[in-house]
């Protein structure tokens, strides 16, 4: 975007500052982000016209992630609302059995967050299997739950979500690029969630008897056969694969047959919705999916705002001097920048969208590629992002039915899965590729 004026380096600080304070405050994230905008375009130095200049602007530069998201609110309606991703869930747990417990139900809600579905609602879901499983086992629930959420977080960093669209976007890049790029530090992701659950397992709160029957009575749903249940998910990722498998295999029909998210995702929910013998529930599973999408898109506005702000200012200038002043390579600034964001927000999509929002070209400018920067900003943002202040902690103690100690002690196995999967990409993509 082009700077409307230099606005002061100081000015720009200060409004990401207090739109973070008025988000941890809970202040809703949109209003903070704008006010925070506002306020440090005054501060800043800016006028009544600039700053509704920067605001236009900033916010402009987001409607490409906003309509994909709005698309991909018609996939995440179907594998949500249809009973697909519960069907997938018990499948995998089902098939890897008992002695390889951990390990399945970290990979079952890897997949289902990979297939589309938010991290909050694939732990909802794969938690009554693993409080079965746990009763059964006599597993604790803290290690049941770093699996869940160890899985979720390897499988929000390859999922067609809000965060890996925003993380594309703001790097200018297809999702499938993302997607692809986070593959191995997920993996990573995913063995230490597996490992660290399996070294624990025995320790802390178990699955009590009446909550295990609790379940029992619960689990009465009629869900889709597993046939079916694929159909959606396989839809979407052939054809997000299209161009990159060309690519790879040299075949210049298919690498320059590039097929936005835009379209495949909408397109694989409706056929979807079909295999699964669901037309007549297409309109409700759209509303369903835009309805769990609209606070996302509400806080990128938000983001838009205050990125406007920040790239209309002399901040990312800054920044960039301080690093090379400082000696450390710029290569560290992108998981830097998602790190804090996602820990002053507690939520990867929103620490995603603030750090590229408003780091990106600041991040480019340091010579780092705009594929390694996303990926490793993205993996930053799984590091902090699970504290109190955000819902993901709480809606995930409440899911495996916790209490505030046990989940605290969640959250620093949690990080140390961030931390994995964060160094795995930095050495990928920071020092390898």
């Amino acid at each position: 975007m082009d700077a409307v004026m230099d606005i002061s380096w100081i000015g720009a600080l200060a409004g990401l500052a207090l739109a973070i304070v008025l988000i941890l405050l809970k202040l809703a994230p949109t209003y903070a982000l704008i006010l925070g905008a506002i306020v440090g375009g005054f501060i800043g130095g800016a006028n009544f016209a600039e700053i509704i200049k920067i605001l236009i602007t900033g916010t402009q530069s987001v409607q490409g992630t906003v309509i994909r998201i709005i698309a991909a609110g018609v996939f995440a309606g179907v594998m949500m609302e249809s009973g697909a991703a519960e069907t997938i869930a018990k499948v995998i747990v089902d098939k890897l059995g008992g002695t390889k417990a951990m390990f399945s139900l970290a990979l079952a809600t890897m997949i289902i967050t990979a297939v589309g579905v938010f991290i909050p609602v694939a732990v909802l879901i794969v938690a009554p299997i693993a409080l079965s499983v746990g009763n059964k086992m006599g597993y604790s629930k803290v290690a049941l739950l770093v699996a869940l959420s160890g899985g979720g977080k390897a499988g929000n960093i390859i999922s067609p979500n809000p965060n890996t669209i925003a993380a594309a976007g703001g790097f200018k890049l297809d999702v499938n690029q993302v997607m692809i790029g986070g593959l191995v530090p997920a993996l990573f992701g995913l063995t230490v969630a597996v490992i660290i659950a399996s070294l624990i397992k025995y320790k802390g709160t178990k699955v009590t008897d009446a909550e295990a029957a609790e379940l029992k009575k619960a689990s009465s749903a009629n869900f889709p056969p597993l046939s079916k249940a694929l159909v959606t998910p396989i839809i979407a990722v052939v054809l997000l694969m299209i161009s990159p498998i060309g690519s790879m295999l040299g075949v210049d029909f298919l690498a320059s047959l590039k097929i936005d998210s835009l379209f495949i995702l909408p397109f694989a929910g409706i056929v979807g919705s079909l295999a699964l013998g669901k037309k007549d529930k297409i309109v409700d599973y759209c509303t369903a999916g835009l309805n769990r999408m609209t606070p996302t898109i509400l806080i990128i506005i938000g983001a838009g705002a205050i990125g406007g702000l920040i790239t209309a200012s002399t901040l990312p200038a800054e920044v960039v001097a301080l690093v090379n002043a400082s000696g450390i390579s710029g290569v560290f600034l992108a998981p830097i920048a998602g790190v804090l964001m996602a820990a002053a927000t507690a939520s990867t999509s929103t620490g995603v969208i603030l750090a590229t929002g408003s780091f990106s070209n600041a991040i480019i400018s340091t010579g780092v590629a705009p594929l390694s920067a996303a990926v490793m900003t993205h993996t930053g943002a799984t590091v902090i992002d699970h504290l109190p202040h955000g819902t993901y902690f709480h809606v995930s103690r409440n899911a495996m039915g916790m209490s505030m100690k046990d989940r605290m002690r969640v959250a620093l196995f949690e990080s140390m899965i961030g931390i994995t999967m964060t160094v795995v990409a930095i050495i990928m993509y920071g020092f390898i590729l």
